[in-house]
């Protein structure tokens, strides 16, 4: 394993000058409390096996994740890392169009906005807390030494366009060399209103996955029916995360279950989405009490300047941690290379007999497993039959191997048994455990794509619900003001 080497820790009254200026800066106390007592302890990293691999030295260090969302507070957890080094170097703001240098002595640009939604910030939170509850106690976060570079490409009430969030996923392509930006977080979702192949902002996230970045995106909180993964999720090549529930007992496995939001796939174009699940019931985070969330919500409030919020954006920030662990590992990992030991290293749901306790349309390959992720070998096991190049250059598209009977359950293609099937009546289980020793047939063949072929259709009696635009009559606009937003507000699970 390599660690990359970090910067020295600031001087004491360096570090105590920074504190002040942040907090003003976002507009907000200063987050340092000055009693840890006051500090809960979030359990999710140890829940994945990321509290096993900081032991071990890998932290996230020298990785670049880039998160477009609402901005960020700079609650001391998150501004720094567990050396207490200023890591929020770098600021984009898509809305307004300006960056930022926000590193420590060296300010330049205008003032970044603040998060005034609150999002952004308990995604960070989630992905890069380096807080403890105790001096022994696990991070509060999942990789809390990583470097963030953030993007604000929603307002203040959690809403975005198109062209802005397009603006900000350009920026981050364009200067991941000089941030060396590995990991990009995509915590919101969008109603598909084409292809995936035609929609702008898709065709931006794949060439982000082009030009070498992990792109981990949300599944949305629309479920739980089947076809309800949104934009950007619906991209084949890309890492999209549903949620799963401890049940409020971290320490017991055998009662957790799916979250009951967590969109399904398949996509429209035949693909199993989401390829893994991770904590995303219950987390709890940094957010400014002065947030709209916070306020909106202040029953979820465990203790000062944390935050409980539940939805496929936070499972979405573990897995950005957990691919910032491995990259730390193995810097030479390829988005491909991290996609295939995220899937392969997963632990599905499973009941008491072996089989699949949800189908992986819901579950995709299971519950990620940062310790064996970091620890596996596996390549060439993920978007095989996938060429990107052709597909954004529009000569060639790809579909999966998703396909539906005639009473509207979906199945996959040359795999066989009742785990592999999806229909609306389909049972939630609420007994089973995560498997370390179940094996996937055919090594992932449901992960495949081929060529898109006119000849492709769902069964005669599907129908799209009214939600959905018709895809052939739909026309973009030349100024991409379509709305979208961060993830909708689910109730706790």
């Amino acid at each position: 394993m390599k660690t990359l080497a970090r910067n020295a820790l600031l001087p004491a009254f360096l570090l105590g000058l920074v504190l002040i200026s942040t907090a003003a800066m976002a507009g907000k106390p200063n987050s340092n409390r000055g009693g840890k007592e006051r500090i809960p302890e979030t359990f999710f990293p140890t829940l994945i096996g990321a509290t096993a691999l900081h032991q071990q030295g890998i932290t996230g260090q020298g990785i670049g994740v880039a998160i477009l969302d609402t901005s960020i507070w700079t609650f001391e957890g998150v501004a720094f890392t567990s050396d207490h080094t200023w890591r929020l170097d770098q600021y984009y703001d898509a809305v307004e169009d300006f960056e930022a240098i926000w590193a420590v002595g060296a300010y330049s640009g205008p003032w970044p906005n603040p998060d005034n939604a609150g999002h952004g910030s308990h995604i960070a939170g989630v992905m890069a807390n380096s807080e403890k509850k105790n001096g022994s106690a696990p991070y509060n976060g999942v990789a809390p030494d990583v470097d963030l570079i953030i993007v604000r490409a929603f307002g203040d009430t959690g809403e975005g366009s198109y062209a802005n969030v397009i603006r900000g996923i350009d920026w981050i392509v364009a200067n991941k060399d000089a941030l060396n930006i590995r990991v990009l977080n995509l915590s919101f979702s969008a109603q598909p209103q084409s292809h995936y192949w035609d929609d702008p902002l898709n065709q931006a996230v794949m060439a982000a996955w082009q030009a070498g970045i992990v792109v981990v995106a949300s599944a949305g909180n629309t479920g739980p029916d089947p076809m309800t993964i949104g934009v950007p999720g619906n991209v084949p090549y890309i890492i999209t995360v549903g949620a799963m529930s401890d049940s409020v007992t971290p320490e017991i496995a055998d009662d957790d279950y799916l979250a009951s939001f967590s969109a399904t796939g398949p996509t429209y174009e035949g693909f199993v989405k989401p390829e893994i699940v991770a904590p995303g019931g219950h987390v709890t985070a940094p957010m400014s009490p002065s947030s709209m969330i916070a306020t909106e919500h202040p029953e979820f409030v465990p203790e000062a300047n944390y935050f409980t919020m539940s939805g496929t954006s936070q499972a979405a920030g573990v897995v950005s941690g957990v691919v910032a662990l491995m990259l730390q590992a193995e810097p030479w990992l390829t988005p491909d290379d991290v996609k295939c030991r995220l899937m392969v290293s997963a632990r599905p749901a499973v009941e008491s007999d072996g089989t699949l306790a949800y189908s992986v349309f819901q579950q995709g390959a299971g519950m990620v497993n940062a310790y064996d992720a970091v620890y596996a070998t596996e390549t060439n096991c993920a978007n095989r039959g996938l060429d990107i190049g052709p597909d954004l250059a529009g000569s060639q598209h790809y579909r999966g191997r998703a396909n539906q009977w005639s009473d509207g359950s979906y199945y996959i293609d040359g795999l066989n048994g009742d785990g592999f099937l999806w229909s609306d009546g389909f049972l939630w289980s609420d007994g089973f455990l995560w498997s370390d020793g179940f094996l996937w047939s055919d090594g992932f063949l449901w992960s495949d794509g081929f060529l898109w072929s006119d000849g492709f259709l769902w069964s005669d009696g599907f129908m799209w619900s009214d939600a959905f635009v018709e895809f052939d009559g739909f026309l973009w606009s030349d100024t991409l003001t379509e709305t979208m937003s961060v993830n909708v507000w689910v109730e706790q699970e």
